[in-house]
């Protein structure tokens, strides 16, 4: 059975350090049309369920803990029984959003995350947020960067629990190494390739 990436755009809002913007999200999902993946359950829980169309959730899987990538993954794990995942050291931002719901699991640099087959290798990718990660899955020559990289530049690192230096490291080591022709699947906004960034390296840096 064929492994697909299902695309879903949810809106809200995203609020830190006392501020809040209207956002629109992208939600991944991954998976056959038996089992899946969430990647970020962004604003509305109601509408990845459909977007899932009975199949099974295994996980949601956390980029990382601003409001805006996680303000539903309660409801949805609550809905499906899928297991919420996010790197340690993000806690102290889903705290903020949830604080009396802790996640299932924690992600780990170098773990696999394997659905339907087809693995995601989890890049721990810090500088947007402390705990940030991507998930590179190989065999559909596509990585999933959260709020990390995007079309035209790295993630905003102007707010608590950020830094830039941080970020530009992670994306230098990390995502740039990656072969070229990889599909860049980014938290906002449209998709980039690896190749289509790299050269603007130096001029993210100036």
């Amino acid at each position: 059975m064929a492994v697909r990436v299902d695309h879903l755009v949810t809106s809200g809002t995203f609020s830190l350090d006392g501020g809040t913007w209207d956002v629109d999200n992208n939600v991944w999902i991954v998976g056959d049309d038996t089992e899946a993946i969430v990647i970020d359950a962004a604003h509305d829980a109601d509408a990845i369920l459909a977007a899932l169309d009975g199949r099974t959730l295994r996980a949601i899987v956390c980029t990382h803990a601003h409001d805006d990538h996680i303000d539903a993954a309660p409801a949805l794990a609550a809905a499906t029984g899928a297991r919420i995942l996010l790197h340690p050291a993000d806690q102290p931002l889903w705290k903020q959003t949830h604080p009396d719901h802790t996640p299932d699991g924690e992600l780990a640099d170098g773990q696999v995350l394997t659905i339907a087959g087809t693995d995601l290798t989890v890049l721990h990718t810090p500088g947007h947020a402390p705990g940030a990660v991507s998930l590179y899955a190989r065999d559909l020559g596509t990585v999933f960067t959260g709020d990390t990289l995007f079309r035209g530049g790295p993630g905003a690192t102007g707010r608590s629990f950020s830094d830039f230096p941080t970020i530009i490291e992670s994306i230098r080591t990390r995502l740039l190494t990656l072969p070229p022709e990889t599909v860049v699947r980014t938290g906002h906004g449209e998709t980039t390739t690896i190749g289509a960034e790299a050269p603007h390296l130096e001029e993210w840096q100036r």
